[in-house]
């Protein structure tokens, strides 16, 4: 994954993502729509043929953009690692 930033101020964040699709950019979207200091985020997939979404966020101003785009990794860290976890137990559950 390439990142670039097209845009950058304390309430607005616009990144693009080379060589991801539909299925991150839900990810980091859906989890910061439930971040409450975050007024709008959303992404776009100009061209289906090439995998450059761009994923926007802007906040009410309580915080920085930035700040809420860290704490959506690092949510998603933990809920990768919980269905890892999760996973794990179910195959040792399974299998034995």
């Amino acid at each position: 994954m390439k990142l670039k930033i097209l845009k950058k101020n304390p309430r607005e964040l616009q990144v693009e993502l080379e060589g991801e699709g539909h299925t991150f950019c839900n990810m980091v979207q859906e989890v910061l729509l439930k971040d409450k200091a975050v007024e709008f985020a959303g992404y776009n997939l100009p061209h289906p043929l090439i995998s450059h979404p761009m994923i926007y966020v802007r906040t009410k101003g309580q915080t920085t953009a930035v700040k809420a785009f860290e704490r959506t990794l690092r949510e998603l860290e933990k809920q990768i690692a919980d269905f890892k976890e999760e996973l794990k137990k179910s195959w040792e559950n399974n299998h034995q």
